[in-house]
């Protein structure tokens, strides 16, 4: 998909570079597929108190409900209209079953408009196609793919991402996942075929403060730009250190380098971690 920048009759205009989106399906949302959900702004639901930073405001949505599963195997599908949707980065199609049932799933790269799709435990490597693991290939892209059986797709759902089978050991597969590291997955779990849609958003420039404030994103101020009393790296007069010999969030916490892991069991389907790569890559 092309990008294109915007000619800069403004400041605000003169940094945006945005994606063509000129192969999306001109139509409404499908009506049974959506619900409105309530803002929260960053806080909860008891007290009202924030609990996440940053948030509030942007434009109203309304959520489309996602089939990350597989709801009906071996029924056909035919692809409807791929669609823009505001709750992920991803494009999504709507497809309509053999038996006139609608559902949302993650669009591939190269789907289009009246392509079959279908679910199965064992079907053709197509793009779109969603099946076992233990009858992909290896060297094959997979995304959406479950993590535990019939427990839906969880991993490698954002916009341009894929997983790649390297290898098959036992009830196990193993995937590369986007970030390098190399994770078994039992081979009963389901994945899709190809890399998801939309892999030129890495690259837009939303370019003005406005943009983000539609997105529901609210101003991020600097620590050392506080009091004293507001965050641990605030106080002192002008541009002075933050007076650590590391950075801390605002709850006196190290902000940097600091593990967070707390599931030690889940470390035996780790094959190569992605930690250890960053430590190859930088020696």
């Amino acid at each position: 998909m092309a990008l294109k920048k915007v000619k800069p009759v403004t400041p605000g205009q003169r940094h945006i570079v945005k994606e063509d989106f000129s192969i999306l399906t001109k139509k409404e949302p499908e009506k049974s597929l959506i619900v409105r959900l309530p803002k929260r702004a960053g806080r909860s639901k008891t007290t009202g108190r924030i609990t996440t930073r940053h948030k509030g405001g942007g434009a109203r949505k309304l959520y489309r409900i996602i089939e990350f599963g597989q709801r009906k195997l071996g029924i056909k599908a035919k692809v409807l209209a791929i669609e823009y949707d505001p709750n992920r980065t991803a494009f999504i199609a709507l497809i309509q079953y053999e038996d006139g049932d609608k559902a949302y799933i993650i669009a591939p790269q190269n789907l289009k408009v009246g392509d079959e799709v279908v679910c199965d435990e064992k079907a053709e490597i197509k793009e779109g196609n969603r099946m076992k693991l233990e009858h992909i290939p290896v060297g094959t892209l997979v995304y959406n793919v479950e993590i535990v059986p019939g427990g839906k797709g969880k991993m490698v759902r954002a916009a341009g991402t894929s997983a790649k089978v390297v290898a098959h050991e036992g009830d196990y597969v193993h995937l590369q996942m986007p970030s390098g590291e190399v994770r078994k997955i039992h081979k009963n779990c389901f994945a899709s075929i190809g890399a998801i849609s939309r892999p030129d958003w890495r690259y837009t420039v939303i370019g003005k403060a406005g943009r983000v404030r539609k997105k529901g994103i609210r101003p991020t101020v600097r620590g050392s730009a506080m009091s004293a009393v507001a965050h641990p790296h605030g106080g002192g007069e002008g541009k002075t250190g933050i007076g650590y010999k590391y950075p801390r969030t605002p709850w006196g916490k190290p902000a940097r380098g600091v593990k967070t892991r707390k599931r030690k069991n889940t470390d035996q389907f780790i094959v190569i971690s992605r930690h250890d790569l960053k430590n190859k890559n930088k020696a």
